[in-house]
């Protein structure tokens, strides 16, 4: 069933880009995988086809377009494999930080450059020390004269290595009270005195995502590059992060589509004791209980994205999409795999690299355990 904000084109955008990652994607993507890395060059080719965005105004570089196009590109790139996910990071998450909290002046001298793939863009929150639990952050940046100067270590940062601008999470106020109300969101570029990346991180999955450790020593950054106003991070983070996971449930629902699609075709084909595992009855209902499963989320998915798009406060509903799709996402990469048998446990086979790309959903962009304490919250239990 199509959904209602599909429109026709959203449907010619969606050709498109098949096209594309058909030429500029698959073909290359277990050597990205491999090498640890998306290249810089796939960027630079997104932006010139219009894929990075496209939702900003047409003087920054996009063209006005509604969260439909966001969607569609997220579920193409993510069909391709989960460690694109950097790319809709900077197109739906750090990017709109910019959009909606930077200066004029600040969205002259970088969004352009977002849109065209020049700048990759992170967002630096998580630390050592805290994860979830933003107000427990040790990063400080302190004024002085017209700098801020920047002392911390962030940790699992995504595009990590390769972003050119990184919206940090630090306390300007250490102390406020409560503690969140001295968070700000300052603005580091590449080349920044006193920054310096870390290790990029051996992760489990998503291989070809650079994660990177960064760390702050007296880094030096322009008073220009305050996002917003000065302690007031916290709650800008709030605001945006119901589309940052609305994000994830998007990737999980089409990476679990892709792995039924996977999976549909290989029962069928292999044999066992003279027939196709797909005539098994054991293989018929584990198939048909993930199928009704990933549709049922769709749906639910569907109905939120709608309201979304209408700027309708769906906090608990994405709070409950992104833990149940999520959750939904292992289960089927764990079902598929097994019935893969054997061939699903080497790396030659797709089914094993989802295997493998799947826990992690569960966990960024808050822990599925943080959704159902939001859930609990808008349910008038805490």
């Amino acid at each position: 069933m199509k959904a209602e904000y599909i429109k026709e084109e959203h449907d010619i955008l969606r050709t498109s880009e098949k096209k594309f990652l058909a030429k500029e994607a698959y073909p290359h993507f277990k050597d990205w995988e491999a090498n640890g890395m998306i290249p810089r060059s796939f960027w630079e080719k997104l932006g010139e086809q219009g894929f990075l965005c496209p939702w900003l105004d047409e003087k920054y570089g996009g063209f006005g377009a509604d969260f439909g196009y966001s969607v569609i590109i997220n579920e193409e790139l993510e069909k391709v494999g989960t460690g694109l996910i950097g790319v809709g990071l900077h197109n739906d998450i750090v990017v709109p930080y910019l959009y909606h909290y930077g200066t004029n002046e600040q969205k002259d001298k970088w969004l352009a450059k977002c849109a065209s793939g020049e700048l990759i863009t992170a967002i630096a929150m998580t630390e050592p020390g805290a994860g979830s639990d933003l107000s427990a952050i040790q990063s400080s940046a302190l004024l002085k004269d017209d700098h801020f100067i920047i002392n911390g270590e962030k940790t699992f940062i995504t595009n990590g290595i390769q972003a050119d601008l990184i919206v940090v999470v630090c306390k300007t106020d250490l102390k406020a009270n409560p503690a969140h109300r001295g968070i700000s969101l300052i603005v580091v570029e590449r080349g920044t005195v006193g920054f310096a990346r870390g290790n990029k991180l051996n992760k489990v999955g998503l291989h070809s995502q650079d994660t990177a450790e960064l760390i702050f020593e007296d880094a030096k950054v322009p008073k220009a590059n305050l996002l917003g106003g000065e302690g007031k991070g916290f709650y800008y983070l709030m605001d945006q992060l119901q589309q940052e996971r609305l994000i994830v449930a998007i990737g999980g629902i089409a990476s679990s589509e892709r792995m039924l699609e996977l999976t549909i075709d290989y029962v069928k084909e292999r044999k066992a004791f003279g027939q196709s595992i797909a005539s098994f009855q054991n293989t018929q209902f584990k198939l048909a209980e993930l199928q009704t499963e990933v549709e049922i989320g769709r749906s639910y998915l569907d109905r939120t994205i709608e309201a979304h798009m209408k700027g309708e406060d769906v906090v608990k509903e994405v709070s409950m999409a992104k833990w149940w799709i999520t959750d939904l996402v292992k289960k089927v990469a764990a079902t598929c795999m097994h019935l893969h048998g054997g061939y699903g446990y080497m790396e030659e086979y797709e089914i094993a690299r989802r295997f493998r790309d799947a826990p992690v959903t569960a966990i960024y962009a808050g822990s599925n355990e943080i959704m159902k304490s939001i859930i609990a919250k808008k349910m008038g239990l805490v």
